[in-house]
């Protein structure tokens, strides 16, 4: 097979690899770094005997990440306040089939990263592996070098984790985006009443600034503490733009200073109340969000 052939054949599946890899170590940039390591192992390799060269390209991507995630424990560690996933558009998360993209978006979620986060580095690549991609068993083995018995305890073990940290009623989308757009219309107007009263009481909002932008150093537990520090980070940036777009297969709400992205936001609601909210402000994070001109346009 020729390198045009070679290049063209993986370049079909690089939207799905990038998402793969970005579903396990939650960085956009770090999963392009994979996706192009895959690609030099994809370039070096026989091919004769590849059947299904997609799931073949989804284990040498998910086993890349998995290095890597590894790697990132260090910058973990010394990174300042609350890690939050990248934001990540659409195009990147899936691929161009809209059934897939569909079928696909609740895995890219931020508030399912979120969960993700919280497995061990081969649970959450069991989970993607199994859950997301569907792939049998006895190659999750094979790609993770472990045993098919030992694959399937992990896989047992992250879907049970996942399903008790997921809301237990699915969340009509209508309903969250009404609720959503009143939240920001409240906080917008400085209600800070309205504001409280569409809060759980025991709502956490989580704000990742990565010591260079304003943000809680840890989880703001309960509706009038969480008011306060929004009202405060408001009072502070009286000219942001809010707009809406979609990132990470939900709606996103994005405060702008002129054209750039200066935070992005997710809610969560459960029972028509805003339970989590999930604010990135580090810059190095939102290199996928949209220009405000996109928008309005």
């Amino acid at each position: 097979m020729s390198d045009e052939q070679l290049a063209r054949e993986f370049d079909e599946h690089r939207a799905v690899l990038v998402g793969a890899a970005y579903r396990v170590v939650g960085s956009v940039s770090d999963a392009e770094d994979v996706v192009q390591e895959a690609w030099l192992r994809w370039a070096a390799i026989e091919h004769e005997e590849i059947r299904d060269v997609r799931a073949y390209l989804i284990r040498i991507t998910t086993r890349l990440a998995l290095n890597r995630l590894r790697e990132q424990k260090a910058r973990r560690e010394q990174y300042i306040g609350p890690w939050l996933p990248e934001p990540i558009t659409p195009t990147l998360a899936s691929n161009d089939d809209p059934a897939a993209a569909v079928e696909m978006a609740d895995s890219v979620s931020m508030a399912m990263l979120v969960v993700l986060e919280t497995l061990s580095p081969l649970e959450r690549a069991t989970f993607v592996l199994r859950e997301v991609f569907d792939l049998p068993y006895d190659e999750i083995a094979d790609t993770l070098n472990r045993s098919e018995s030992a694959v399937r305890q992990l896989a047992h073990r992250a879907r049970e984790h996942v399903h008790a940290r997921q809301p237990r009623h699915h969340v009509d989308k209508a309903r969250h985006n009404e609720l959503t757009m009143r939240f920001m219309a409240a906080a917008g107007s400085g209600d800070f009443d309205q504001v409280v009263s569409l809060l759980a009481p025991d709502a956490v909002l989580i704000s990742d600034g990565g010591g260079k932008k304003k943000a809680a150093l840890r989880p703001i537990h309960g509706g009038e503490k969480i008011a306060r520090w929004l009202f405060g980070v408001l009072a502070e940036n009286p000219n942001f733009e809010i707009r809406m777009a979609t990132m990470n297969g939900d709606t996103a709400f994005i405060a702008y200073f002129d054209d750039e992205p200066d935070t992005v936001a997710f809610l969560e609601t459960t029972d028509g109340l805003v339970t989590e909210l999930y604010l990135i402000r580090n810059p190095d994070k939102l290199g996928t969000v949209p220009a405000r001109h996109t928008l309005d346009s």
